[in-house]
């Protein structure tokens, strides 16, 4: 069972990923199931849309509300319509062949990541802001949406950039050195640090700027996300599976569960 006083708010997802929290609900990317779910205080869920495309996926929403979808292996950025349909918002084939995760900031410009970082701005237009991610996963903005953070999840670091008024990024530099930690998905806190989700040592990780660690909650699967939300903002909310590794992505058994714990200081910044 977790451990860290994390209580268990869903089973039985294959592996959870995106999580953002979102017109007071927690939403999630079902991967294995091509599924984005909202999940209800009860931990009831709900499939709010399905996604044509393969692991990997995620989420964030414009500013008008309309959401947005990483369809990963398309290399392709897609736009939920009135009608629940989908559309492409931006193909990405010209700056990367795989993406992952994506953060949008208030004027609705979305950064998308993989080996590299592209930059979508509202009207769909593309361009690349930052290479050589070693496995880019997790990204937020800070509260005053002066600088992105972003997860190199083979670096065993949180990488920093400036954004610039145009949204292209510069003074790229180690926010945070994690020594051997892996991390995956991150959020920011009012504090001023960083939660990340460690899938191989099973635990997420708060951590100010510089590395120091600040609290850990430890649990007994990979955890793959992490998200601060409910009324207060101050829940963290875990997105844990079991990992047997990339040659196993796609055998799924229904391990992934949703965890929520307590924590220190409430959300900041995005998503």
């Amino acid at each position: 069972m977790p451990m860290g006083g994390a209580r268990i708010l869903v089973t039985g997802l294959q592996i959870g990923e995106s999580p953002r929290w979102h017109d007071d609900r927690l939403w999630l990317a079902n991967w294995g199931t091509q599924e984005v779910l909202t999940v209800n205080d009860d931990g009831s869920t709900a499939v709010v849309v399905r996604v044509p495309t393969s692991i990997p996926y995620s989420i964030d929403w414009l500013p008008d509300g309309r959401l947005l979808v990483v369809s990963g292996q398309e290399a392709k950025l897609l736009r939920q319509q009135a009608d629940g349909s989908l559309v492409t918002h931006a193909d990405l084939s010209g700056i990367g062949e795989v993406f992952n995760e994506i953060v949008v900031d208030r004027h609705g410009r979305a950064y998308v990541n993989g080996s590299s970082i592209a930059l979508v701005l509202p009207d769909g237009t593309v361009r690349l802001v930052a290479e050589d991610l070693a496995f880019g996963n997790g990204m937020a903005i800070t509260a005053d949406d002066s600088t992105l953070i972003v997860a190199e999840s083979h670096g065993g670091r949180l990488t920093a950039f400036d954004i610039a008024p145009d949204g292209g990024l510069s003074n790229r530099r180690v926010w945070a050195d994690l020594g051997n930690g892996a991390p995956d998905g991150i959020c920011l806190d009012a504090d001023g640090a960083v939660w990340y989700a460690d899938v191989p040592h099973q635990r997420c990780v708060r951590v100010d700027q510089g590395g120091e660690v600040l609290q850990s909650v430890e649990v007994d699967r990979g955890c793959f996300a992490c998200i601060l939300g409910g009324e207060d903002g101050r829940t963290l909310f875990i997105l844990a599976a079991q990992w047997r590794g990339f040659e196993h992505m796609f055998d799924l058994s229904g391990t992934g569960v949703i965890l929520a714990v307590d924590a220190p200081a409430p959300a900041a910044g995005r998503p």
